[in-house]
């Protein structure tokens, strides 16, 4: 099943008057490059949470596997017609690229941008951020749970000694 019909079998919900909604989506690749998992957090403005966890049946790298968590999301929430979103990404490079007009293209990636940049622009209100690894790890648990793999551990941090 697609990515377009996997989010057109879902039922359309209220959109909250326009609030919107907030998507953490995060892509694995294991190896990298190699088979990719994606996930997806997505709460709607009462608070109502949504995860998305997919494997896909392609290879392909890390960028495309955020790239693809991305478009599921966004797609899911146009089935739900919803109106606004935040999304959120560790993925630096997604959002330097669907963010920045003057972006240096990634060619074999260029096809998702422009898919991933038309659905942004189908929101009346369309937000994308980074932000750091450990404030995604839900998405990334789901991405990695996809392919079979458990969540990555915590970081450790270990205090100088002086």
């Amino acid at each position: 099943m697609s990515l377009e019909e996997s989010a057109a079998e879902i039922a359309p919900e209220a959109a909250s008057e326009g609030a919107p909604w907030t998507v953490y989506c995060d892509g694995s690749a294991m190896p990298n490059p190699g088979r990719m998992g994606i996930g997806a957090v997505l709460t709607a403005p009462d608070g109502t949470r949504h995860t998305l966890s997919q494997a896909t049946h392609t290879t392909g790298c890390n960028n495309e596997a955020e790239l693809l968590a991305l478009t599921l999301a966004l797609h899911d929430l146009r089935a739900r017609g919803v109106t606004a979103v935040r999304a959120y990404s560790d993925n630096s490079t997604l959002v330097e690229q669907l963010g920045a007009a003057g972006a240096r293209p990634i060619a074999r990636l260029a096809g998702l941008f422009d898919d991933a940049r038309a659905l942004l622009g189908s929101f009346d209100d369309a937000r994308l951020q980074w932000i750091p690894r450990h404030r995604n790890g839900e998405a990334d648990a789901l991405a990695r749970a996809a392919l079979g793999f458990a969540p990555k551990a915590p970081a450790r941090y270990i205090k100088k000694r002086r």
